[in-house]
């Protein structure tokens, strides 16, 4: 049974037509790269697989169990399913550290003295051990993105969602955060990755997705995608990027 699997799931906005019968398993484990241009419908996807936007039909299962009931509280599916954006959204006036436990707080009803150890070993283990009692303002982007990162792990998902989680950083700074999404796929975790990150994708990724107006036109593994693609318009998509 695969982990996540997504089953003829159609998304509209309006009379637009944003998704389109869009099919796909993600086995547990596996780290599957969503590529395609910029309005192909990679970040509705990832949002509709956090229950951030409702399907308008399809479903989406969990281990088998449909999440896309809207009888069910959403909460606990975004527990099991983090979601890392492009843009941080930190808190200015906090820590880094207290960032990271404002929803485990809030949500596990943890205390903060229970959660410090497992907080303070993602921090050493992402190399901000040294950063935790620093404000955003005084972090790169990187480190901003990586504390981003720990923030949602904090929560011990069984998924991670990234949505071009490097396009909002410096180029000198892109390879410090695909590092530990490298390190998560290492370490076993199931991950959706919508990325414009063609190498790391060729290279990191089983699966590439290459999303075309809001449906998966080819998906294979990154040999195949990127030597051999298989439409015209996933070649004409890759010589445009790479």
């Amino acid at each position: 049974m695969a982990k996540l699997s997504i089953q003829e799931v159609w998304k509209s906005f309006g009379t637009h037509d944003v998704l389109k019968g869009i099919s796909l398993d993600i086995e547990a484990g596996q780290m599957v790269c969503l590529i395609g241009a910029s309005g192909s419908g990679k970040s509705t996807l990832l949002r509709c697989l956090n229950l951030l936007e409702p399907v308008d039909d399809g479903a989406i299962l969990l281990d088998g169990a449909d999440i896309t009931d809207p009888e069910l509280d959403p909460q606990p599916i975004r527990q099991r399913i983090g979601m890392v954006f492009q843009s941080f959204n930190l808190f200015p006036h906090m820590t880094a550290l207290e960032n990271v436990l404002l929803a485990p707080r809030r949500i596990h009803r943890k205390s903060r003295e229970a959660l410090l150890p497992g907080v303070k070993a993602l921090f050493t283990r992402f190399g901000l051990a040294d950063r935790m009692g620093h404000y955003p303002d005084q972090l790169s982007g990187g480190q901003q993105q990586r504390v981003a990162i720990i923030r949602a792990l904090a929560m011990q998902p069984e998924v991670m969602l990234f949505d071009e989680v490097t396009s909002a950083l410096d180029p000198a700074l892109v390879g410090e955060v695909l590092d530990v999404l490298r390190a998560l796929k290492a370490e076993g975790m199931t991950m959706v990755i919508a990325t414009h990150e063609m190498a790391f994708a060729r290279d990191a990724a089983d699966k590439v997705c290459f999303l075309y107006e809001g449906r998966i036109l080819e998906e294979g593994p990154p040999a195949e995608i990127f030597s051999a693609p298989r439409d015209e318009r996933t070649r004409a998509f890759l010589a445009r990027v790479l």
